[in-house]
């Protein structure tokens, strides 16, 4: 078992920061992080933290604190425990690290540097002055295929380039929203056929608990494409988890990809929605009391009729999050049927 430390010093707004750049086999090779090294041998963790800091900045800490605790663990090397901490006041003068570089760098640029992605998640708590946390982060490389904070899985996107290829990069669903990067999500819209090829499609209601568009008529069934997931593995999981609808095979029928684009706050922050979707249709009758639905994200379904239904989104005669250029692309397939 390794366990470590790892300092961020404060001063003035900015934190000191260790350009790793000297080691040549080293797992931070390039990286921008604290400075902090591995316990000795009957080193408590305050032990170790102020040994590091003072062989590797020649600092002495006078005023610390303990936030959290970092599980690291990168491929199969075993997981390193890391203690992490905050550092405010000190004496002293800088001196040179044979680890790297050091630089006092603003606070609000440090998440522009090269990171490892989940260290963007603590700095993150560290500048809301979070309660002491727990997160645990597993690493292939430099991609980051797991994350868990405080005992919770977080959800994980690839990011996507302008022709919706997987750039090899991940990241956490709020930092994806926060900066605006292309990601993946799947929308199957359920449908019936009426008398003379006319069909009604089926819109859910979204829970007045979602962080976005509470209470608005959307989709029948929607979800981000996890990392490493494709867009009808979702697409099926979805209509599972939403609706209760356990699809069969082939039964979702593939009509083209959307890209929208779309800004808001949330919470006081900046929310940005930057999307390819693919859009599948669910052909079926099925009675609104056959559906299971997932209260957490749902709050009620209804059917309507679809030309009914395009003369309100037209109209704004319905309180709605749907894409009128999609909700197009449904005209053309039914269009297809007749």
């Amino acid at each position: 078992m390794e366990l470590t430390t790892l300092c961020y010093i404060e001063q003035d707004g900015k934190y000191l920061m260790l350009h790793r750049i000297t080691k040549e086999k080293d797992i931070n090779k390039d990286k921008w992080i604290g400075v902090g090294g591995h316990f000795e041998q009957g080193e408590s963790p305050e032990d170790c933290l102020l040994r590091e800091v003072r062989e590797e900045t020649g600092l002495e800490l006078l005023s610390y604190q303990f936030r959290g605790i970092l599980t690291f663990q990168l491929n199969e090397r075993q997981a390193e425990y890391i203690c992490l901490y905050t550092a405010d006041k000190f004496t002293g003068e800088l001196s040179a690290c044979n680890e790297g570089t050091l630089e006092w760098v603003d606070k609000e640029e440090v998440l522009k540097m090269n990171l490892w992605e989940g260290d963007k998640i603590f700095f993150r708590l560290l500048k809301e002055n979070a309660p002491f946390f727990s997160i645990k982060m597993h690493y292939e490389g430099d991609k980051m295929v797991y994350c868990q904070l405080n005992g919770k899985e977080l959800e994980l996107f690839d990011i996507l380039d302008e022709e919706g290829r997987a750039t090899g990069k991940v990241r956490e669903r709020s930092f994806v929203h926060q900066d605006g990067d292309l990601h993946g999500t799947a929308h199957v819209w359920i449908m019936r056929e009426k008398e003379n090829k006319k069909f009604d499609v089926l819109l859910q209601k979204r829970s007045s608990h979602k962080d976005t568009h509470p209470k608005c008529y959307d989709i029948s069934a929607a979800g981000h494409v996890a990392a490493g997931d494709n867009y009808l593995e979702t697409a099926y999981r979805e209509l599972k988890e939403e609706l209760g609808i356990c699809a069969g095979e082939g039964e979702l029928e593939y009509i083209g990809m959307c890209r929208s684009h779309t800004k808001g706050i949330v919470g006081e922050k900046k929310w940005v929605d930057n999307e390819i979707s693919a859009v599948y249709i669910y052909c079926k009758n099925i009675g609104t009391d056959s559906f299971r639905l997932q209260k957490e994200e749902v709050e009620d379904v209804r059917w309507i009729d679809y030309e009914e239904c395009l003369k309100m989104i037209e109209e704004e005669r319905i309180n709605h999050c749907i894409q009128l250029r999609e909700f197009l692309m449904l005209k053309e397939w039914q269009e297809k049927q007749r």
